[in-house]
């Protein structure tokens, strides 16, 4: 039987010594979203012949997996799931994004998994220098939404510290209450998952920014990296008040966002219309398709 730990904030080196090494730049592999979002999904690891493996649970409460990370023997490890699987009478499942997911189980485990790519859960990832810089065509209605915000308002940025963090829960709870959490379930599970990052945001390593006009806080944002290459925008709020607070704290953030990062994952959309509409609207650079991998039995 393989023993998986829970992930928690205390396991973060472990966890991304791993995970910041590999190919995979899917929002759950951050360190925050397999923490913060732990309550839901519960996400755990084991170290099975030298290589990571991160379990979650899907809604009907089955293990799920992501491929191992590290260099020990895929093989090796893949079959010993299989057979821990079979043990526990339980399906064999894996999520990741295609096509690397399919080409490596079909490696091991050829013609036997079929797989399931729902659209909503597709995730965004942008240029960061885009992003930074809102140059061309394309973002040329964002830069004028920005320069009205800047000729409006005299508005200052500050790096999120935990001495901002209050502030930023009390402009969540304001925005909440008027976007009614209260009648919507993943709104509600958002903000069990920010207080829980705010509560660990240093150990977390979490970074991030705010906004604020006339000592007021208009809007923040935080993140963190996924892998070597991609960093994670987990949340963004403002006060809509602020007529392009949206646009200028994800400019002013992604310009802060080491220049080592090449793309910003967004996250997915839920296939909510009109969050698919505003991530759209930002001309990503590409759209990381991921699936559910079924294991078929014989």
């Amino acid at each position: 039987m393989i023993i998986f730990y829970p992930i928690t904030p205390a396991d973060k080196s472990l966890i991304t010594s791993y995970t910041l090494l590999g190919e995979y730049r899917d929002n759950n592999l951050s360190i925050c979203n397999l923490c913060s979002w732990h309550f839901l999904s519960e996400s755990s690891y084991a170290i099975l012949n030298h290589q990571l493996l991160i379990r979650f649970r899907d809604r009907e409460g089955n293990p799920i997996y992501t491929l191992p990370f590290g260099e020990g023997d895929t093989t090796l490890t893949l079959d010993l799931l299989h057979q821990d699987a079979v043990a526990n009478n339980q399906p064999l499942l894996f999520f990741g994004p295609i096509p690397f997911l399919r080409e490596e189980l079909e490696k091991y485990f050829q013609g036997r998994f079929e797989y399931n790519c729902p659209r909503d859960h597709f995730d965004y990832l942008y240029l960061r220098e885009a992003l930074a810089e809102l140059k061309g065509k394309d973002y040329q209605p964002k830069r004028n939404h920005a320069n009205r915000f800047r000729k409006k308002y005299s508005y200052t940025y500050t790096p999120l510290s935990p001495e901002i963090l209050p502030h930023c829960l009390e402009l969540a709870q304001k925005w909440c209450e008027r976007h009614n959490c209260e009648e919507d379930r993943n709104l509600q599970l958002e903000q069990q998952a920010m207080q829980f990052a705010m509560e660990h945001f240093e150990t977390l390593g979490l970074s991030g920014g705010t906004l604020w006009v006339d000592h007021e806080i208009v809007a923040f944002t935080y993140g963190a990296p996924i892998n070597y290459d991609t960093f994670c925008v987990h949340i963004e709020k403002a006060n809509t008040d602020f007529d392009g607070a949206y646009t200028v704290i994800n400019q002013e953030f992604a310009s802060r966002i080491p220049h080592s990062f090449t793309y910003i994952n967004r996250e997915e959309d839920l296939g909510i219309p009109g969050l698919r509409k505003a991530k759209l609207s930002y001309s990503p650079a590409l759209l990381l398709e991921k699936c559910r991998a079924f294991f078929l039995e014989e």
